[in-house]
Order: structure tokens, then C-alpha cells, then sequence
């Protein structure tokens, strides 16, 4: 029992960091780009870290590393995406965007596996279409974040789903390591291209200090957390309270910023339909599942 409650609270404690991330965008002064330069960088080096202290062997085939390697280029472009759209806007406009994740997930998912789309995923994802609509008709001072907040969830839904069945192969903190690896890489591509390495790359002291919190901390320790817990809790559970996320963000967002993230009406009722349709989501599926085994 103890165990159980132990790893109840440290699941809580993670997505609580996962959702301090926003915050921290918010707070880092550089550019979305080299934020998420930065980050990837500092995470891949401290999972190395964590790689060689714990003599994980991380080698992967050739025909996996450039999977994953490509899909790495994905997860950067997510989360220049996702800070641009806080930086845009707000931190509960940015995370709540991000949450129409399960909409795209609900119609991409079947493609890439050729499956058929659920009822239930449908309403969810007109639930979600509803609520978005919502806050982009009472936010419209807001409209570029909202649209790179949707777009980033759009790129976030691809690489989950590439993802499911990489994991089938490698282990997830490998994943994680080589995708921040191909992160750094597509990125310093494009920073030469566009000649992004100039003086606004250069952090300031603050920055720094976010910067090793965002990348040591709110990735890659909070990743090896995560994984510590689901390898205890069930599927259902860590899906129920990873979707809190966005609310500990508000949350957070609130106490951090005060007046800043207040929102109008409109936004907090739109917010509600999509936290609320993302939260029962897994409730309603595991009770249609039990239903069609045991009908």
C-alpha cells in the first residue's frame, strides 16, 4: 500500500513539472527557437549523463536511429510551436491549445494504423472543436498563439503516434535521448540557414537558470520519474492524471503571473469543454471497453 500511494504522489508531482514547463517559456526572454536549441541540447547531455552513470546500453540499429533521429525533427518543431504560441500569448491559452492533442490523436491514430474511427472519439473531438472555437472567438487579441498552440498539439499527436510503435523496439529514455539529438540537429540546420546563431542566442543569467530547470529537471527527470511510475501504476491512471496537466499550468500560471493570465469568460468556458472532454475521455473509454468484452 505504501508503494502505491508513493507512486501515486510522485505521478502527481511529475505532471506538476511537465506542467511547470509552460511557465518557464514564459519566463526564458529568448526567442522560441533557441529556447528549444538549448533545451534539447542540455536534455540529450543530461541523459547521457543518466545513460553512463547507470551503464544503460543505448545503441540502436541503423534502420532505428534514423527513425527516430527524423522524428526528433517533430518533437523540436512541438515545442517551438508550443513556446512561440505562450510567447504569442499566455501560458492557459498556449496549454490549453496543446490539449486538442486527443483530437488529432483521435483522427490520425486510425490512419496511420488503418483502424476505424470510435463514436466516442468523434463527440470527444467535436466536444474539443467546440470548446476551441470558443475561446478563439473571445480571444482574438490571442489568434497567432492559439493557431501555433493548435499546430504545435497537430505535430505532437504525429510524433506520440510514431512513437507507439517505436517503443515497440527501443526503450523510451533511448527514444527521448536520440529524438533530442535529432531535436538539436534539424534545429541547427535551420539556425544556420536562416542564420539564427547571432547575439540573441546569448542567454542572460535568468535564463540560464531556466534553462537548466527546463532541460534537467522538467525533461529529462521528469522523464525517468514518469517512466518509473507507469511501470507500477495502470495505463488508465497515469492517462487520467497526466491530463491535469493543463490545470496545474493554469494553476500555476495564475499564482506566477496574477493578472497578467486573467481571461475572459469566454476562454475559461471554452477551456472547460475541451479539460473537461480531454479528462473523461479515458473514464468513458475504459467503461465502453469493459462494456464490449463483458456486454
Amino acid at each position: 500500500m505504501k508503494l502505491k500511494i508513493s507512486n501515486d504522489l510522485i505521478l502527481h508531482f511529475t505532471v506538476m513539472i511537465w506542467g511547470f514547463t509552460a511557465i518557464l517559456g514564459a519566463l526564458i526572454s529568448i526567442g522560441e527557437t533557441h529556447l528549444v536549441w538549448y533545451r534539447v541540447l542540455l536534455a540529450a547531455l543530461s541523459l547521457y549523463i543518466y545513460f553512463k552513470i547507470k551503464k544503460v546500453n543505448f545503441k540502436v540499429s541503423r534502420q532505428s536511429f534514423l527513425k527516430i533521429f527524423a522524428t526528433g525533427g517533430i518533437v523540436g518543431l512541438h515545442w517551438i510551436l508550443f513556446f512561440g504560441s505562450i510567447k504569442a500569448s499566455t501560458v492557459s491559452v498556449g496549454i490549453v491549445c496543446l490539449s486538442s492533442l486527443t483530437l488529432f490523436t483521435a483522427i490520425l491514430e486510425p490512419l496511420f494504423k488503418a483502424k476505424s474511427i470510435s463514436f466516442m472519439e468523434i463527440l470527444v473531438g467535436i466536444l474539443i472543436i467546440f470548446g476551441i472555437y470558443t475561446i478563439f472567438k473571445f480571444e482574438t487579441q490571442y489568434k497567432t498563439g492559439i493557431i501555433m498552440g493548435i499546430s504545435s498539439a497537430f505535430c505532437a499527436s504525429i510524433f506520440s503516434i510514431i512513437n507507439s510503435k517505436l517503443i515497440k523496439n527501443n526503450s523510451a529514455p533511448v527514444i527521448t535521448f536520440y529524438e533530442m539529438l535529432g531535436a538539436f540537429f534539424w534545429i541547427s540546420v535551420y539556425l544556420i540557414i536562416t542564420r539564427g546563431f547571432n547575439n540573441e542566442i546569448i542567454p542572460n543569467t535568468k535564463d540560464i537558470i531556466y534553462l537548466l530547470i527546463l532541460s534537467t529537471i522538467c525533461t529529462s527527470f521528469a522523464y525517468v520519474l514518469g517512466v518509473h511510475v507507469m511501470k507500477e501504476l495502470s495505463a488508465f491512471k497515469v492517462a487520467l492524471v497526466t491530463n491535469l496537466e493543463p490545470i496545474y499550468s493554469i494553476i500555476l500560471a495564475l499564482i506566477i503571473f496574477g493578472q497578467s493570465e486573467a481571461m475572459t469568460s469566454g476562454f475559461y468556458i471554452g477551456a472547460i469543454i475541451i479539460l473537461t472532454s480531454v479528462f473523461m475521455y479515458p473514464i468513458i473509454k475504459t467503461r465502453y471497453t469493459k462494456r464490449q468484452i463483458n456486454p
